[in-house]
């Protein structure tokens, strides 16, 4: 039983590295959005009108929602897999 537990553990351990990469992968591309934003002049900005200001502020927005949505997906998947890991180990010290 134990090595069952102990191959579970290995699976989620496994899936929560490739979550992490995939979520790091998010990072870098926000982390450049910003820098691009960051490197706009402060005066005198052409941005072909207002509509778009507005798109690429959306299209900034988003990333960074996404970003965040990653990271609480993540954090969620990592509590869930936790739950069943320690309510596993509870049931085998039961035994």
């Amino acid at each position: 039983m134990e090595q069952k537990i102990t191959d579970i553990i290995m699976h989620i351990g496994h899936s929560h590295q490739q979550l992490a990469r995939i979520i790091d992968a998010e990072r870098h591309v926000t982390v450049r959005l910003s820098e691009i934003v960051n490197a706009l002049p402060d005066q005198s900005p052409n941005f072909e009108g207002v509509e778009g200001l507005m798109e690429n502020s959306s299209s900034i927005n988003k990333s960074l929602v996404s970003y965040l949505n990653s990271i609480a997906d993540l954090q969620d998947a990592m509590a869930e897999n936790l739950t069943h890991v320690m309510s596993e180990l509870n049931g085998s010290e039961d035994e």
